[in-house]
């Protein structure tokens, strides 16, 4: 599920959607925030394009606002049903975790995004594996 190959792997990981040889993110680390929107132009090892288009990545916001609610989501079910806070310590328990977790969410909206368009092709994945061992 979560091998090499899969769109799970690149979701989670950052890497390549093509070859899965190489992050991204000229950072790997999202908390670093002044480098959280920094991207390779394109991957050292297929030569994949990451930005399709201009404002290519305009649209992960539309996939950030599903992730930052399954976040809510989640911290509410937590706070609320598990720890048995009221509603409105389950409300700033909500504030809390999309602050502190809005680099993780930038990032995983923008992985779904391009993996929307792009998918793992092995034979360009063999390529890149091939003229990196060279």
């Amino acid at each position: 599920m979560f091998k090499k190959g899969s769109r799970l792997y690149s979701i989670f990981t950052g890497v390549c959607p093509k070859c899965h040889e190489e992050s991204m993110y000229t950072d790997t680390n999202p908390y670093h925030v002044s480098q959280l929107f920094s991207m390779h132009e394109r991957c050292s090892h297929c030569n994949t394009k990451y930005k399709i288009e201009p404002s290519f990545f305009y649209g992960s916001m539309y996939v950030s606002y599903g992730v930052g609610i399954a976040f809510a989501v989640a911290a509410f079910i937590i706070s609320y049903f598990f720890l048995g806070s009221t509603p409105n310590i389950a409300f700033i328990a909500i504030v809390i975790t999309l602050i502190l977790f809005y680099p993780i969410i930038v990032r995983l909206s923008r992985n779904i995004w391009i993996n929307i368009f792009m998918s793992y092709d092995k034979v360009l994945a063999a390529k890149a594996k091939k003229k990196t061992t060279n």
